[in-house]
């Protein structure tokens, strides 16, 4: 049975059942095998109030503590569902246990904290500004991010440059205000049939705070011990009150800040011109240039401001509004290659005599808002209709630049531009219905169903003319009119799903989804999802899927022209002629299998134990291709009314152009084992044990072709896809308390990443490649394979309650300043780039010294 019918006939089966429903009585209550029975929350009794106090309880939560299970809303329509009982695997990390993680930003501290996501080692041009998460070791384009259950908006800024993250536009979790997070609920399994596009690799949900009471205050600072720079400091604040006599109102701001983290380098092309007795600046002839000035290899300055606001109250018995509203202001600046003087400064030595490091830059306003009624008694359904808009909106500048083949031919160069401009908005509706019944008064079961609708809109603004006439400006030429437009779609999506336990200890859950893209056309995806309880110790789950991620509107429509020191690379619009003239056809959505099985153990009272194996299937995968290079490159460019006088310095193969093609299929594996276990010692306190492991292997299975019959991916790109993801992280975590006293001890391994690194200019000219005939360093099919091997990184936190209000903290992160393995330098491009940029391994930041206040009123 191919596994594309499976929405055609789970929604058969579920809709089969819909006569018996109509006439089955109510149930008040669903059980589960070996669970604790909960009373269903019932909006159809609401007479004396229960249906509104229930609606209450939902939206104002008890916060989610280290120790206790939460009740789950992701990957399932019941409401009584705890993550250990349900039938896919499924994370919970509160806010306690991300904050013991030390770092400052969400992506980070997910990373500390969930073996399945980590982040790549850097970003490059503006991807630096952004933050992308992969998980699984796939795309950060699909991992579906949640706020409340509702889908979150995605960033503007697509990271253009190839790596394990291109074409990547995510939801940036950076931007959401960290103070305002309950929980987050991670959900390890394809969701497509329940929540559309994206939720391939997974679905975070991310819920919110919504206390009618109390407040919290916290106050950070650190900086990267070793390195004496990298300097943080986060302030927050948020606290609850009511609204009126049945509402509430929760409010959270924050404000961060980080200096750049610059990696020690010198750069090769000023080696030789340090004389006796420099200390601090490097000579090139009787110019002098400013030690270690190629300071590529950094992490960004970024100032962030961050607020939400939560609402929700009762307007009569059976009926409940709500809403929320965030917003997010950024500065960032990333540091770009080092221009030396004689190279592209050269022209105008009266703006940058001693050459420049140009910064790349990015202020970002991003935000969203939510209304929503909740209500029930339409025959007997909850209902939930909502509307969300979220918008993200990105200037992009290039500063400490110059446009040198302007210089040359007026006199002129601007030396800060605007690049581009950016805007990314989407407006999701929903009407969603939810009830339980007992079939023939014996079978629980809720059946959920509802629509959607979603209109997308992407645009991009062309960059001041002096950003890209005579070849643009050094670093990030800025957009041309031929790269701006205005484009939209709609989707129109449509999902039936029904939860069933034919017997007391086990259940069934179907779900079928239908969607409808105005610009992809239509899919369909269905789930299965089964677990059987044999006691209340021992449990098996198994589901199996398919789902989809639709090309994104940034995928489809974004073009862009990078001028380097010595090349130039332009990305093609797929759907220009242009790129069709080179062999690119339209985008299709990437369409996925996954099946995962698992067991759930409690071998011992307090004792949990969960292990899970899992396969993602996925062909027609977005990746870059159509790569050519000389008179062919300069012809699909020019067909732009793209002008590139620099051409005349450089040769005709430094000229690049490529776009995006549904060009490979891979193959994920994995293996995930958690437990937990809390020790009691007494009087000597108790310590809370937890391990999390994550085996990950992804291989290619499919290489598509390009127009002139050579494969899309060479060995280099297939690695970004492959093997730049740990094939193994394990996290060991010890929390100790004591009295006033709280110990958290932290133990990651990373395992291993391998990168297919390109040959630099200082290769040895008598190498050469021996398929190509090129030398190496020319060379686009010899690459040199490097290993990352794995890392352990030692985290430990002390706490100390001062009084019921007060606690303070100090922390290490990477006590021992552990580094990725350090490039050879015929791969170590420019002498600025010491690690492998690409590898999802451990930071390059080193170890980082922290201190905390937390006051709870």
């Amino acid at each position: 049975m191919k596994i594309r019918k499976l929405a055609l006939y789970s929604t058969i089966l579920s809709v089969g059942l819909w006569g018996n429903l109509a006439q089955a009585q109510s149930s008040p209550e669903v059980k589960a095998s070996g669970k604790e029975v909960r009373k269903e929350p019932s909006h159809a009794t609401s007479k004396n109030g229960h249906g509104a106090k229930a609606r209450k309880a939902a939206q104002i939560r008890k916060p989610v503590s280290g120790g206790e299970e939460a009740l789950i809303v992701t990957g399932t329509h019941s409401t009584n569902r705890k993550a250990r009982q349900s039938t896919s695997p499924i994370t919970v990390l509160s806010s306690a246990t991300l904050r013991r993680s030390g770092m400052l930003n969400l992506a980070d501290a997910l990373t500390r904290t969930y073996p399945s996501i980590n982040i790549s080692t850097m970003g490059n041009d503006a991807g630096a500004l952004t933050s992308f998460i992969r998980m699984r070791g796939l795309n950060p384009n699909e991992v579906l991010v949640l706020v409340d259950g509702k889908r979150r908006h995605t960033t503007a800024n697509i990271n253009a440059d190839a790596g394990p993250n291109f074409g990547a536009t995510p939801v940036d979790l950076n931007m959401l205000p960290s103070n305002m997070i309950d929980h987050i609920e991670i959900l390890e399994d394809g969701a497509a049939a329940m929540y559309g596009s994206d939720a391939i690799a997974g679905v975070v949900n991310i819920i919110t705070k919504k206390q009618d009471h109390g407040a919290s205050m916290s106050a950070q600072t650190g900086a990267n011990a070793y390195n004496g720079d990298g300097w943080q400091y986060q302030l927050n604040a948020d606290g609850g009150t009511k609204l009126g006599k049945d509402g509430f109102l929760h409010i959270g701001a924050q404000i961060y800040h980080t200096d750049h983290f610059v990696t020690n380098t010198v750069d090769n092309r000023l080696a030789g011109y340090v004389p006796a007795g420099a200390a601090n600046e490097l000579y090139t002839g009787s110019v002098k240039v400013p030690k270690n000035s190629n300071k590529i290899m950094s992490t960004p300055e970024e100032t962030r401001e961050n607020l939400g606001i939560n609402f929700g109250k009762d307007i009569t018995e059976d009926l409940s509004f709500y809403g929320q509203v965030t917003y997010a202001h950024r500065h960032a600046e990333a540091y770009e290659n080092y221009r030396v003087p004689s190279g592209t400064s050269a022209s105008n030595p009266v703006v940058f005599p001693y050459g420049y490091s140009p910064l790349e830059t990015i202020d970002e306003n991003d935000y969203a808002a939510t209304l929503g009624l909740k209500g029930g008694r339409v025959f007997g359904f909850d209902w939930d209709l909502s509307t969300t808009w979220g918008e993200d909106l990105d200037k992009i500048t290039v500063q400490n630049t110059t446009n040198p083949n302007m210089y040359a031919a007026t006199g002129y160069t601007p030396t800060t531009v605007r690049a581009s401009n950016f805007r990314m908005a989407q407006w999701t509706n929903n009407l969603d219905f939810r009830r339980n019944f007992r079939i023939a008064n014996a079978v629980p079961v809720t059946v959920a169903f509802g629509g959607e609708h979603r209109l997308e809109q992407y645009t991009i603004l062309a960059g001041e003319p002096a950003s890209y006439e005579y070849g643009g400006t050094s670093a990030l030429a800025g957009l041309t009119p031929q790269d701006a437009g205005k484009w939209d779609r709609d989707i129109w999506a449509g999902y039936l799903d029904g939860d069933f336990h034919p017997l007391k200890n086990w259940d069934l859950d179907f779900a079928g989804r239908f969607e409808h893209y105005t610009d992809v056309g239509n899919t369909e995806n269905g789930k299965v999802s089964t677990r059987y309880d044999f006691t209340r110790r021992i449990g098996v789950r198994a589901t199996i899927s398919n789902g989809f991620r639709a090309p994104t509107m940034a995928e489809q429509h974004y073009s862009a022209i990078n001028v380097g020191p010595t090349s130039v690379l332009g990305l093609l619009p797929v759907s220009s002629e242009a790129a069709r003239a080179t062999g690119a056809s339209p985008l299709k959505p990437e369409r996925s299998t996954s099946a995962s099985g698992g067991i759930v153990l409690e071998p011992i009272d307090g004792f949990h134990i969960e292990t899970d194996v899992y396969q993602i299937n996925i062909r027609d995968r977005v990746v870059q291709g159509g790569n050519v290079t000389g008179p062919t490159a300069i012809a699909a460019l020019s067909s732009l009314g793209v002008s590139l006088p620099a051409l005349t310095q450089l040769s005709e193969n430094a000229v690049q152009t490529y776009y995006f093609t549904n060009g490979a299929s891979t193959r994920t594996q994995g293996l995930d084992i958690k437990a937990d276990y809390m020790v009691r010692m007494h009087r000597y306190g108790n310590v809370t044990l937890s391990m999390a492991l994550d085996l990950n292997r992804t291989r290619l299975t499919h290489n598509g072709m390009s127009s002139s019959g050579s494969p899309l991916l060479n060995a280099q790109n297939i690695a970004y896809l492959t093997t730049g993801f740990p094939r193994s992280k394990i996290i060991l975590n010890a929390y100790w308390t004591l009295g006033n006293w709280d110990v958290n001890l932290r133990q990651t391994r990373y395992g291993e990443t391998v990168g297919m690194m390109t040959y630099q200019d200082w290769t040895p000219t008598a190498a050469i490649c021996p398929i190509d005939g090129k030398q190496l360093q020319q060379s686009s099919t010899c690459f040199a394979q490097f290993k990352n091997t794995p890392r352990w990184l030692t985290d430990l936190e002390v706490g100390y309650r001062i009084s019921p209000r007060w606690h303070i903290a100090v922390g290490a992160n990477n006590i021992f300043n552990i580094r990725p393995r350090k490039l050879p330098a015929e791969l170590n491009q420019l002498g600025g780039n010491p690690y492998d940029t690409f590898s999802s391994q451990v930071p390059m930041t080193g170890g980082y010294y922290y201190g905390r206040v937390n006051l709870t009123l």
